[in-house]
């Protein structure tokens, strides 16, 4: 008996688009990859993204180019590739921020764990609390005695409402009683001008991003928010140290895809990025920075998400900063 034509046909079909799907991955990439960043050029996680694009870049064999989504705390950029086509070319260099989000925002218009896939965890860059030089303080137990004599008048910055700069300086402001407006920038680049400009007073920041500042002079190194001492600084006190027992925060980096990309093509972008963080030029960029290479499976990133959304809920809830 010969076969329903309608059928055969159907089959034919679907194998014909198998083979091209298979062909296609094979192929994968044949032009160039965006990264896309949420964060403005020149700040702390654009910094790292740039090093690892170029690298990654050249092992595929195509450029990755870096274009930079600020806004929202990180979500526009995020947003855009949760919709973007899951083909690979379209490709997240996400922060902690995306951790924070879901429990900042009551509506959010994609779903970090459903929307977005786990490609690696890349990186960690420790945050520091630094002040504007004009002000006469030169610990945190300082600044605390001085923002009491002086209600209301200090500021702090960060990179965005809710980001995790904000959400540390918030627990330092709220531990030592300290009245102070919060002034939210899209990304850290406007805001360290600002605070060496002094039109704000303090902040919690990457490492990465007002190292240059410290080391001019223009700012002052008050904290790290790290267990340990930086190598770059090592006379710097731990916030732990400084009164905040047990306290320890770093802003982590981590790329991520669009929900249903091929594995085959997920694999090989995990495979790119931690050949780069392998790469001793690369890592010497990176600890001139600051930052930590880390590295991951697409498994084990997608748990460490997992446990980060969990950690953050309790911070937020604590705090009570709501962003709706």
């Amino acid at each position: 008996m010969n076969p329903n034509p309608s059928r055969r046909r159907a089959a034919l079909a679907a194998a014909a688009l198998l083979a091209a799907c298979s062909l296609a991955q094979a192929a994968w990439p044949d032009r160039p990859i965006t990264l896309v960043v949420p964060f403005p050029p020149g700040g702390p996680t654009d910094l790292v993204a740039r090093v690892l694009a170029q690298n990654v870049g050249e092992q595929l064999g195509q450029s990755v180019i870096v274009d930079n989504k600020p806004g929202a705390n990180g979500n526009i950029g995020n947003a855009f590739v949760a919709k973007a086509a899951p083909d690979g070319y379209t490709v997240l260099y996400n922060t902690s921020s995306a951790a924070l989000s879901p429990s900042l925002y009551k509506k959010l218009n994609y779903d970090l764990q459903k929307d977005l896939a786990p490609v690696a965890l890349t990186a960690v860059v420790p945050l520091v609390l630094v002040v504007n030089p004009r002000l006469p303080v030169r610990s945190v137990a300082e600044l605390a005695d001085y923002a009491k004599k002086n209600p209301g008048r200090l500021s702090y910055g960060s990179a965005g409402n809710g980001n995790v700069t904000h959400l540390v300086a918030y627990q330092v402001v709220q531990h030592w009683g300290i009245e102070a407006s919060h002034v939210p920038y899209k990304g850290s680049a406007p805001a360290d001008v600002d605070l060496v400009a002094g039109q704000i007073d303090f902040m919690t920041d990457t490492v990465n991003s007002v190292a240059p500042f410290i080391k001019d002079g223009k700012l002052r190194l008050l904290a790290v928010s790290t267990a340990g001492h930086l190598p770059h600084f090592p006379q710097a006190p731990t916030l732990a140290e400084s009164g905040m027992s047990g306290f320890e925060a770093g802003a982590w980096q981590g790329v991520m895809v669009p929900t249903h990309t091929p594995q085959p093509v997920i694999d090989r972008l995990n495979k790119a990025f931690v050949q780069a963080l392998k790469d001793p030029s690369v890592l010497d960029r990176l600890r001139l920075q600051g930052t930590e290479p880390l590295g991951s499976t697409p498994a084990e990133y997608g748990a460490y998400i997992g446990r980060e959304l969990a950690r953050w809920a309790s911070v937020v809830k604590s705090t009570g900063v709501s962003l709706d």
